[in-house]
């Protein structure tokens, strides 16, 4: 197996006590970065907000839309506080979810693929608390198995794993299994859509 960083032994350990739906979102990777004080990130926040209401009006509001100040701050942290980065690549992301309508999605919508067991969210944190998501290669194939449900698949499971962040933590841990993988089994284009 192959993981972004340890093994999937010492990767996994009971969760920790859950603390409800409320701010539990957070990101896949880990995007630290010399944040500025408390009260210039909360400018930056705000100026973020401004501009993607005035040049981005049509974009949704709310959990995961243009004024959701979490988010906003992820995207200004990934982009290094480079506010017109985070202002294009967020309008881009929000736009995405509001066409693929991530919101929508369930374990039902995705059952046929989420019963192969191709990919879960484990049931164990890894040892830094992080949920785990898991896509074992050797039983997807692209072939028999249509893209866009793949695609729905994960983003239906990053969004469960990101939904059992727990309080202080910002991202999750992919695990990729490859035992049994074969020639069969590649695609360079789910790769692609997991990891972006």
């Amino acid at each position: 197996a192959m993981a972004a960083s340890c093994s999937f032994r010492s990767a996994v350990r009971a969760p920790p006590p859950p603390r409800g739906l409320a701010g539990a979102r957070r990101a896949v990777r880990c995007c630290s970065s010399a944040a500025p004080t408390g009260a210039s990130t909360s400018k930056l926040v705000l100026e973020v907000k401004e501009r993607l209401e005035r040049e981005h009006p049509g974009l949704p509001t709310g959990r995961s839309g243009r004024d959701d100040d979490e988010m906003i701050l992820w995207f200004l942290k990934d982009r290094k506080f480079a506010v017109d980065e985070a202002v294009s690549k967020l309008a881009k992301a929000i736009k995405w979810r509001q066409d693929f309508r991530v919101s929508e999605l369930s374990e039902e919508s995705v059952k046929g693929l989420y019963q192969t067991g191709k990919a879960y969210v484990h049931h164990s944190f890894d040892i830094n608390g992080r949920p785990v998501l898991v896509v074992v290669a050797a039983k997807h194939f692209p072939s028999k198995q249509d893209p866009l449900e793949n695609e729905k698949l994960c983003a239906f499971l990053v969004e469960k794993a990101l939904r059992n962040l727990p309080m202080g933590t910002d991202n999750i841990l992919g695990i990729f299994d490859l035992r049994g993988f074969g020639v069969e089994n590649g695609d360079l284009q789910f790769l692609k859509d997991f990891s972006d």
